[in-house]
């Protein structure tokens, strides 16, 4: 990424074994609502989901990059996650996976521009800003 672009993080949480349809269906929710920007977009989640049977087969219908973010990263952005979660504080000891996981990806100068939404499992956030 480079020059002015802007980057659309879209962080994803979810509980363990979520099909892959409800990942699509919220994904393209999600982009449906920000719109058919020319930005760069790219999801972003926790490690410990990287091996999600049902997110990896979404992303990979969809064609959009995922990258895992640690817990430390997630951690790093906490106070400014508008929707903390109990749950994931204690599956994971983060206040929240798709807020913070938006806001980490969106990098320098994210605002978070949607806050959490779930359906079936799945939860999705959305921060713009400068990129990793």
């Amino acid at each position: 990424m480079g020059g002015d672009e802007i980057m659309i993080a879209i962080g994803i949480g979810c509980r363990r074994g979520i099909a892959k349809e409800s990942f699509v269906e919220m994904i393209q929710r999600v982009l449906s609502q920000i719109g058919d920007a020319a930005e760069v977009i790219e999801l972003f989640t926790i490690e410990d989901k990287h091996d999600e049977a049902g997110l990896l087969a979404a992303v990979a219908d969809l064609r959009l990059p995922i990258r895992f973010l640690s817990r430390a990263a997630l951690q790093s952005v906490e106070a400014s996650v508008m929707t903390p979660s109990r749950k994931a504080e204690t599956a994971l000891g983060v206040a929240s996976v798709s807020e913070a996981a938006a806001l980490a990806g969106a990098g320098r100068d994210g605002v978070l521009v949607m806050s959490r939404i779930a359906s079936e499992g799945v939860t999705c956030a959305v921060a713009r800003g400068a990129g990793r």
